[in-house]
């Protein structure tokens, strides 16, 4: 297990060296996106500021919850949503915007792996209920796309960041699942329990 600091944009290189079980640190910008921030991304064509954050970026699955201060929206949390349920189009979201980083809990499926290992990206879990302190990391709101459309869990959320972290990769490049690991682990152990039933 090595420890790694990260600024965006993240190169293939840098995400190739990455194996699960490292730690990582991110400085720089990460966009938020959700289940309809996906969909509206991979229906239309996203503004080029957008996909530019995006491209060797880091995508965080989080619907911040956001506070009004002096006419700015400030984040007061971040802590991540469930990741599965961008398992369907993550693959295609990857492959069109080249995120090298994605950012959540709960890890991802097969689809995900192959496109983490095809285009160079990594799965770092965040855990739940940490997202106050996820918070502490974000240094300034640098833009919001489509706030008004999606609404503040849903909008594409431009954050700058410092050492936003510790995250664990869970998946990696090479094709390592600890999720996948576990899931396999506990259907064994489910097996030898039933036989002895």
């Amino acid at each position: 297990m090595a420890e790694y600091k990260l600024k965006t944009p993240i190169s293939e290189e840098e995400i190739r060296k990455l194996r699960v079980g490292d730690i990582i640190y991110i400085s720089g910008i990460i966009v938020s996106a959700r289940d309809k921030a996906h969909m509206k991304a991979l229906k239309e064509d996203l503004p080029e500021e957008l996909k530019k954050y995006l491209k060797d970026g880091v995508v965080y699955h989080v619907g911040p919850v956001v506070k009004k201060i002096n006419d700015k929206l400030i984040p007061i949390s971040a802590g991540p949503t469930t990741s599965i349920r961008m398992e369907p189009v993550e693959h295609e979201f990857i492959k069109r915007f080249k995120v090298r980083v994605v950012v959540g809990k709960g890890g991802m499926g097969d689809k995900t792996l192959s496109a983490l290992k095809e285009f160079g990206a990594v799965y770092a879990h965040w855990p739940g209920g940490c997202g106050a302190l996820a918070v502490n990391a974000i240094k300034n709101v640098k833009k919001v796309f489509f706030l008004e459309e999606l609404g503040v869990p849903d909008a594409f959320w431009v954050l700058e960041v410092e050492n936003f972290g510790p995250l664990l990769i869970t998946m990696d490049s090479h094709g390592g699942s600890i999720h996948k690991e576990v899931s396999e682990k506990v259907e064994r152990n489910f097996q030898q329990i039933l036989e002895q039933l």
